[in-house]
């Protein structure tokens, strides 16, 4: 409708509004993110300034990272301030298999020392049981926070789980989670201690910035799950997140590099585990898609 791309509220609406009988979560509002994504680094570049300065100029000179990733190890030595590890087994395997989660979390805390941060990510699995008693146990290794431990629409469980945690354990969901109204019912239901927005599946930046303010009026941190420079312009805005996530992709997790590569160009990535607010300057978010990258369509004749 001939719309300027900086309208980026009447945008959303229209798009959120439009798309209400089929979408509300999940891929619609995935497509909705990566658009509203796009139209911020659009206006970024229209206006040749960064989208951290869009949204109000940064709070901090750098960011602070934890890595995501099977060697925590590793990332300690690279300098990140924490590691999350997948968890590798579930309820189905009973007591063996919790015993083998928690050996395999104490041997990492052997190799990285009482003063790195170790936390779990359960990936939606757990029914609230077997999350007490792991949540019980990682207690005495010091587990800074257990991730994710129920499906998203389980707002119940991650409030008792939040409940009855250890003392001094976080628990934190909110990755697949979707818009102000889904984060509004964690927060109110004082489901989790720091929420995990993914900035483009959540309903991008426009829908971030109120998410993050329902989340500051409670004192609750927001940590987007790892999505590169599309989050950290948020991140260094914001006095309420404080430090951010960096995805391992290394095949063996044993050095750093771009989270997208090799799909975008001039990708920024932390050096000893930070980041100088001065590697995000560039107009927009920074990047470019690289346009020499063929599409692979495997199952097309």
């Amino acid at each position: 409708d001939g719309a300027d791309p900086g309208h980026v509220e009447k945008i959303w609406d229209q798009m959120f509004l439009s798309t209400l009988h089929y979408g509300r979560k999940g891929l619609v509002l995935n497509t909705i993110s990566v658009i509203d994504l796009a139209l911020w680094d659009l206006i970024g570049k229209l206006r040749d300034e960064p989208v951290h300065e869009l949204l109000g100029g940064a709070v901090r000179d750098e960011i602070q990272f934890y890595a995501t990733g099977v060697r925590p190890d590793i990332a300690k030595d690279l300098g990140f301030i924490g590691g999350k590890l997948p968890l590798r087994h579930g309820p189905a395997e009973g007591d063996a298999g919790l015993a083998k989660n928690i050996e395999a979390l104490a041997d990492m805390r052997g190799r990285v020392g009482d003063d790195f941060w170790l936390m779990l990510d359960c990936w939606m699995s757990l029914d609230l049981d077997y999350a007490r008693r792991l949540s019980l146990k990682a207690a005495e290794l010091g587990l800074k926070w257990i991730e994710e431990a129920f499906p998203p629409d389980d707002y119940w469980s991650y409030r008792d789980l939040r409940a009855q945690a250890p003392s001094g354990m976080m628990v934190t969901t909110g990755e697949h989670e979707a818009t102000r109204w889904g984060f509004r019912l964690l927060l109110e239901m004082e489901c989790c201690d720091i929420i995990q927005p993914d900035v483009g599946w959540c309903g991008g930046l426009t829908e971030l910035i109120k998410i993050s303010a329902l989340a500051d009026a409670r004192s609750v941190m927001v940590i987007p799950h790892g999505s590169s420079v599309y989050s950290y312009h948020f991140v260094v805005t914001r006095h309420n997140s404080p430090f951010a996530e960096f995805l391992m992709m290394a095949p063996e997790a044993d050095r750093v590099q771009p989270m997208f590569a090799p799909q975008l160009l001039g990708e920024p990535v932390p050096q000893n585990g930070r980041m100088r607010v001065s590697a995000l300057d560039k107009p927009g978010f920074g990047v470019e898609l690289n346009a020499d990258i063929k599409l692979s369509r495997p199952y097309e004749h």
